[in-house]
């Protein structure tokens, strides 16, 4: 058997993106999430700064992979073509499944206690696109994709907290400086 190449990572990310908007999640309704859990923290928060934070998000290769295996273990279970008891299992989304989570949860954590914290809230609240994912109409699966869009969403939360607050200190630090420099020519 011959050895396969490596597949390149644009090319994961591209199925991870077209995945997401096959299943009707757009990048728009994570960074509205994302918005909604930083906008109190955060007088100059941006919309922009918000999908930047989700498009950075989805950059990450453990993320891409989650979604693959994710959406792929829901499509499957739409077309009934899993095993019994996993079949019944992910299609009513049973509620001591857990693999769902536990694969969500295992990308948060590269992004720090703000994230996992944020994951927590966003898998019990439902809020946004999530609770529209979670609410199984229309016949569709979405087991592991409500639980990737609270990983994404606390993940670009995360993210955006932290460069907030990096940005808060380098401004806090220049107007320092500058005050240094004010008494300094005084």
């Amino acid at each position: 058997m011959a050895k396969k190449e490596p597949v390149r990572s644009h090319v994961v990310e591209k199925a991870a993106r077209d995945l997401l908007n096959e299943r009707g999640v757009k990048i728009q309704d994570i960074a509205d999430i994302v918005y909604e859990m930083q906008s109190g923290f955060s007088n100059g928060l941006s919309m922009d700064d918000c999908v930047e934070s989700v498009d950075a998000v989805l950059e990450k290769r453990e993320i891409q992979h989650a979604v693959l295996v994710g959406i792929e273990l829901d499509k499957l279970a739409e077309k009934n073509q899993l095993s019994e008891p996993l079949q019944s299992i992910v299609e009513s989304d049973e509620g001591l499944f857990g693999v769902d989570e536990t694969i969500a949860i295992g990308s948060v954590f590269g992004y720090g206690s703000i994230a996992v914290t944020t994951f927590g809230y966003l898998d019990k609240e439902k809020t946004g696109i999530i609770k529209e994912l979670d609410s199984k109409s229309g016949g569709h699966v979405h087991t592991f994709l409500d639980d990737l869009i609270c990983s994404i969403a606390a993940n670009a939360s995360s993210r955006l907290a932290h460069r907030l607050r990096d940005r808060e200190d380098h401004l806090d630090q220049k107007e320092i400086e500058h005050r240094d420099h004010e008494e300094r020519m005084a």
